[in-house]
């Protein structure tokens, strides 16, 4: 019986879909989730962006289905990810904001997980790209010259070629499977949050040497020139070049594909671009009149496209479900001077919504979301409401997979709404950004909360102010008209549903982080 679901889904999916897929070909459908960083809702020319051209992701939302209410859980790239990987909200579990590049493994290794519920289900798993969810056992002590464990492969990804943190955090290196590639035993590598190493170049006294300067924070350890948070010493060998980043994560993600091409695959590409620093290759820098801000959006629409072709050459492209989207809302200035604000103009990164990175309002966690499969999902565009969240439950039925009682407790399918059957998708969101909000229907709440009312960095607007906030999305996407005054019943509603959701989380049994091996 534990094909029935899926069996249902597909059968429900042949009502407009040609040429017709079956059921025992829908259990074995590849998924791509590729996962931008820092891609702004209005930052793609599918979503209305005109000062720069998106074609494969234009391409995709025109041979599939394009999301406008779909969200990430978090306005930050940690809590988003470790959301979408366990379904549980990040807001449940400490230690799940923004991460330092030497903090351990946040995941419990004895929790299901997306990956290994696939793998469970026959899968190949692999991830490529931004990881920013610790490895090892962490902290300054941590030996980054010998195996990492617990890492990636240990919830369940069979292969894993990584970033460690973010392209702005040390250290600057790959990751493969559990251990930093091309290091050399005579020059090991040292990393430090706390204490700076002796004789290393630092953004602070070196300021003045750097290729591209620091606006804010960003002026530790000096690595290819660049500002970055954090100290790091040796693994000269290991260190990444920045320009190559794009092509290194693409040609590992098409292997990939290559490799398990004929079994069925889940493949997680978390993209650097367009995160910091943005250092676009030789093919894209300069090609927009955004800055190197611009140049990387072209740079992860090409990262888009590198996968389309190898699915299109491989065959593949009708068993396989794509999903593009993004970690978070957009920033422009998130500590480099690469001349994003200078060369912003009309562009709208977040497109019609207000806020951005670091926001409860939409611009936060409002994000792009394309799903595609020829002859599975419906083609237009779709107002569901969806969240990431709830890829652990969707795919699990899309997968014919019972997730055992307690697993990813936040998680509901909506395998419907990403099919296109379904045009409701959940009925509520929540967006967490330090304070948790919630939209339902069209109503947004936001709490009362404390806190700077703009990020002074990042000029971003974080959404706190001292009374409760309640938007009418239909009405003002802007979210400028506060009606919470006009409709207390509505406040008092979202309040008390929003307490019961958050104490329906907090009752519910939890792993915790991996515990330190002995």
């Amino acid at each position: 019986m534990k094909n029935t679901w899926l069996t249902l889904a597909v059968l429900a999916a042949l009502e407009f879909a040609q040429p017709t897929t079956s059921a025992a070909e829908a259990k074995k459908m590849n998924i791509v989730v590729i996962y931008g960083d820092d891609v702004g809702y209005g930052d793609l020319s599918c979503y209305g962006a005109t000062a720069v051209q998106t074609p494969n992701c234009d391409r995709l939302a025109k041979e599939g289905l394009r999301f406008t209410s779909a969200y990430t859980t978090s306005a930050t790239c940690t809590p988003s990810r470790f959301s979408m990987l366990t379904g549980i909200y990040a807001f449940r579990q400490r230690g799940t904001g923004v991460l330092p590049g030497n903090a351990p493994l946040i995941i419990a290794t004895n929790q299901l997980t997306l990956p290994s519920m696939l793998k469970q289900a026959g899968y190949a798993t692999g991830v490529v790209g931004k990881w920013h969810l610790g490895l090892g056992q962490g902290g300054d002590a941590m030996d980054w010259n010998a195996e990492l464990r617990p890492s990636a492969n240990d919830i369940g990804f069979d292969h894993a070629f990584l970033m460690p943190a973010t392209g702005d955090r040390v250290p600057c290196v790959y990751v493969e499977n559990r251990r930093v590639i091309n290091l050399s035993a005579v020059n090991p590598l040292l990393v430090n949050y706390k204490t700076p190493f002796a004789g290393e170049l630092n953004g602070v006294s070196n300021r003045s040497e750097l290729r591209m300067d620091w606006s804010h924070g960003h002026n530790q350890a000096v690595v290819n020139g660049v500002g970055r948070i954090g100290y790091m010493s040796g693994g000269t060998n290991a260190v990444w070049n920045d320009e190559e980043m794009y092509e290194v994560f693409t040609r590992q993600a098409v292997q990939f594909i290559e490799r398990h091409r004929a079994n069925p695959f889940f493949l997680y590409f978390a993209t650097h671009s367009i995160h910091v620093p943005r250092l676009p290759g030789k093919r894209f820098a300069g090609k927009t009149t955004m800055g190197p801000r611009g140049d990387a959006i072209l740079e992860f629409d090409w990262q888009v496209g590198e996968v389309m072709k190898a699915l299109d050459r491989l065959g593949l492209a009708k068993n396989t479900l794509v999903i593009v989207s993004s970690d978070n809302g957009p920033v422009i200035d998130d500590g480099y001077m690469d001349g994003a604000v200078e060369k912003l103009g009309q562009h709208k990164a977040a497109g019609p919504w207000r806020g951005g990175k670091y926001s409860s309002y939409e611009g936060g966690t409002r994000v792009p979301f394309i799903v595609r499969c020829p002859g599975v999902v419906k083609t237009g565009v779709s107002v569901a409401l969806v969240s990431q969240v709830d890829f652990i439950a969707s795919f699990a039925a899309m997968a014919g997979q019972k997730l055992p009682d307690g697993a990813a407790p936040d998680s509901q399918n909506i395998l419907p709404a990403l099919l296109g059957k379904s045009k409701t998708g959940r009925d509520h969101v929540l967006e967490h950004s330090g304070n948790v909000a919630i939209r339902a229907g069209d109503w947004k709440f936001i709490p009362a909360s404390r806190g700077q009312r703009k990020n002074a960095n990042t000029n971003t607007e974080l959404g706190h102010e001292p009374s409760g906030q309640l938007f009418n999305l239909a009405q003002d996407a802007g979210e400028k008209n506060n009606l919470a005054a006009e409709h207390p019943e509505k406040v008092a509603e979202l309040t008390a549903r929003l307490i019961q959701l958050k104490a329906d989380a907090a009752s519910r049994p939890q792993p915790g982080p991996p515990k330190k091996e002995e």
